[in-house]
C-alpha cells in the first residue's frame, strides 16, 4: 500500500497527468462540443480530423464532449488522487518541519550547513545579543537559548505549495461538478417571444422574454455586433438587461451568452390580401447562412416559388422551379410581380441565438483558481533560518535557504560585518 501512495505520490506523475489533461482541454478547444452526432459524421467522413479521425471514431473517443467524457473525469480523479497524496506524504510534513524550531548545540552543527561562518570577537554574548537585536528589527522570528540563537523568515513560503495542490484541487472539483450537474441550453428567440426555464419540480423558474434584437453591421454589411434586450421575470423580481457578444448576463446561478443570430419570420402581403407573417429556415444547400421558403402562387398550391435572402435588410430573392430569378425585393419596399401576382415583403424579423449555461461548479473554479494564484505567490518567498552559537571568543553562525542560496549566501556575511561594526 506505501509502495503505490508512493507511485500516486510522484511529482513526474503529476507532471505527466498535467500534461494529458492541458492536451485533451486542446483537443476539446479544436473540436466543436455538444453538437449533433451527424454534424460530426458530416464534417470528418471526407476529411478526417487532422487527417487521422474519422466522425465515427470522433464520436467512439468521446471527443464531441471531452470535458464530460469518462476518460477526461479519470484523468481529473486521477491527478487530483495524486496531488492530495503527494501533499499528504511531502508537503504537510515539510511544512511541519518547518514549523518546529531545530537546536543545534554544537559549533560543530552548524559547521555542517549550506552556510557556515566563525566570527572573531571580544565578547561573544554581547555580539550575539546585536546579532538577536539586528534580525528581529528585521522581521525574523526568534527562538533564544543560553548562549544559542535560532532565527527565521519566511515561513509563509513553506505554505505556497500545499496551497498550490489544494487550489488545483479545488478546481479539479469544479470542472468535475460543473460537467456533471450543469446544463446548456441553446435557443433562437424572435422579438416579443418569450421562453420559459423550469426547475426539476416542474416549476417555472424564470422567464425570460427579448424585448429587442439589433444586428450592427459594417460598412460592407457584414455583423459586427449583436445586441438583445432581455426581460427576465422570476418569482418576486423582474428586470430588463442587455447582452452582446463577450458581454454575456448572470443571473441567479445562470449565464446567459449571445451566441449566435438568425432569421424568424418574414412578412409577405399578396395582392390586397393582409399581411401574412410566416416562418423562415435555412437551406445549407445553398449557403451557409441563407434562410427562405417555398411560397406556393395557386390555390391548388402548384407553380411554388423559392423566396430565399442572407439578411434582414434583404434583398430577397425569388426563383421559379427551373431556378429562374423571378424578382428581386427589398423589405418595405415595392411589391413585385411573381407569376401574375403582385407581392411584397413588408417585414423580415431576426431572432437571437441565446445560450444558457448553469454551471454550479463556477465558485469553486473560481476559488480554486484564486488558492492558486496565493499559493504560487507565497512559493515565491524563500525561507531562510539562521543559527549562532557564542563560544568563548567566537560567534559560530550557520544558515539554510530552500530558494536563492547564492542571495542568501551574500546576505549574511554583510549581517555579521553590521554585528561586528557594533
Amino acid at each position: 500500500m506505501r509502495r503505490l501512495a508512493g507511485l500516486l505520490s510522484d511529482l513526474r506523475l503529476a507532471i505527466v497527468l498535467l500534461l494529458l489533461v492541458a492536451l485533451a482541454s486542446a483537443i476539446g478547444t479544436a473540436i466543436p462540443q455538444g453538437d449533433p452526432p451527424a454534424s460530426y459524421i458530416d464534417a470528418y467522413t471526407e476529411t478526417p480530423w487532422l487527417g487521422l479521425l474519422s466522425g465515427d471514431q470522433v464520436l467512439q473517443l468521446q471527443l464531441d464532449h471531452v470535458y464530460s467524457s469518462g476518460w477526461f473525469l479519470a484523468l481529473l480523479a486521477w491527478l487530483g488522487l495524486a496531488l492530495i497524496l503527494c501533499s499528504w506524504r511531502r508537503q504537510w510534513p515539510a511544512l511541519q518541519a518547518a514549523c518546529q524550531w531545530i537546536d543545534y548545540k554544537t559549533p560543530r552543527q552548524l559547521s555542517k550547513l549550506s552556510i557556515a561562518e566563525t566570527v572573531a570577537c571580544e565578547n561573544a554574548d554581547d555580539s550575539l545579543q546585536r546579532l538577536s537585536s539586528l534580525l528581529r528589527s528585521r522581521g525574523w522570528q526568534l527562538n533564544s537559548q543560553d548562549g544559542r540563537l535560532a532565527a527565521r523568515k519566511g515561513l509563509a513560503g513553506r505554505v505556497g505549495p500545499l496551497l498550490v495542490h489544494t487550489g488545483l484541487v479545488l478546481l479539479m472539483l469544479g470542472a468535475v461538478w460543473g460537467a456533471l450537474a450543469g446544463h446548456r441550453l441553446e435557443r433562437f428567440l424572435a422579438p416579443g417571444r418569450s421562453l420559459d426555464l423550469l426547475n426539476r419540480l416542474g416549476d417555472n423558474q424564470v422567464t425570460i422574454t427579448l424585448k429587442d434584437f439589433q444586428i450592427e453591421r459594417d460598412a460592407a454589411g457584414r455583423p459586427e455586433q449583436f445586441r438583445s434586450a432581455l426581460e427576465l421575470e422570476g418569482r418576486q423580481q423582474s428586470q430588463v438587461s442587455e447582452i452582446s457578444v463577450n458581454h454575456p448576463l448572470r443571473y441567479r446561478g445562470i449565464t446567459i451568452y449571445q451566441a449566435d443570430w438568425s432569421l424568424a419570420t418574414i412578412t409577405l402581403q399578396i395582392g390586397k390580401s393582409p399581411e401574412l407573417e410566416l416562418p423562415l429556415q435555412t437551406f445549407p444547400q445553398l449557403g451557409e447562412q441563407v434562410w427562405g421558403l417555398v411560397l406556393p402562387t395557386r390555390p391548388d398550391g402548384s407553380e411554388p416559388v423559392l423566396l430565399s435572402l442572407e439578411t434582414e435588410e434583404g434583398p430577397v430573392q425569388i426563383f421559379d422551379g427551373n431556378g429562374e430569378r423571378l424578382a428581386l425585393l427589398r423589405p418595405g419596399g415595392e411589391p413585385g410581380d411573381v407569376k401574375g401576382l403582385p407581392l411584397r415583403v413588408a417585414s423580415v424579423l431576426p431572432a437571437s441565438g441565446l445560450l444558457l449555461k448553469r454551471d454550479p461548479g463556477v465558485p469553486l473554479v473560481y476559488l480554486g483558481f484564486a488558492v492558486t494564484l496565493l499559493g504560487g505567490g507565497l512559493s515565491l518567498i524563500a525561507t531562510r533560518q539562521v543559527w549562532a552559537i557564542a563560544n568563548d571568543r567566537q560567534l559560530h553562525v550557520g544558515g539554510l535557504c530552500n530558494r536563492n542560496l547564492t542571495a542568501f549566501a551574500v546576505e549574511l556575511p554583510l549581517i555579521l560585518q553590521e554585528v561586528q561594526q557594533g
